[in-house]
């Protein structure tokens, strides 16, 4: 399988050709996550990469439990992330998870976009058995996800800021102008 970033990368490119337009509308986050999903998920089959979902605002884990995060201060935190790729627990820890993306407007408070990234952060960390248990092959709070990104829309600016964490690290930064080549 290809890395989960590059198969982001180019579901991306192809919601901006497509669909990039409807950022500069001021759509909500929901809508979307939801047609990059689409993107995401259409990669995944052109790729022949099977038994992964990209799922908006899942949160559910192993039989229905809420999904939850160990945060920087070490406390147990409810998640809903926007938009991840994942098996739905089909398959074992590490193969389970591999993309979360958290996506916020410019135009929002700094705090929302702090709290994204702690989130991302928390989820790209690696599961360390004495601090997050394991249940069926799988660790009690969610994390091991092979690439978290979080994704700024700068409408007015017609760029979208990319940060992309592995294993609880920032590991690079890119800005995109949006392009919309196609319809």
């Amino acid at each position: 399988m290809r890395r989960p970033e590059l198969m982001f990368d180019d579901a991306l490119r192809t919601f901006l050709e497509r669909d990039g337009q409807s950022l500069l509308t001021g759509v909500s986050e929901r809508n979307t996550c939801a047609r990059l999903a689409y993107f995401i998920q259409r990669q995944l089959e052109q790729e022949g990469v099977t038994g992964y979902y990209a799922d908006v605002e899942y949160n559910r884990k192993q039989r229905g439990k809420v999904k939850t995060i160990i945060n920087n201060e070490f406390q147990v935190v409810a998640i809903t992330a926007d938009l991840i790729v994942h098996s739905r627990g089909e398959r074992p820890a590490p193969y389970d998870n591999l993309i979360a993306v958290e996506a916020k407007k410019a135009s929002r408070p700094a705090k929302e976009k702090a709290d994204d990234i702690d989130r991302l952060i928390a989820m790209t960390r690696k599961p360390l058995e004495d601090v997050w248990g394991w249940e069926d092959g799988h660790p009690e709070h969610v994390c091991g996800y092979a690439v978290g990104i979080f994704m700024e829309i700068f409408r007015e600016e017609q760029k979208v800021l990319l940060e992309y964490f592995k294993r609880g690290l920032k590991t690079k930064e890119r800005l995109l102008t949006m392009n919309f080549g196609r319809t």
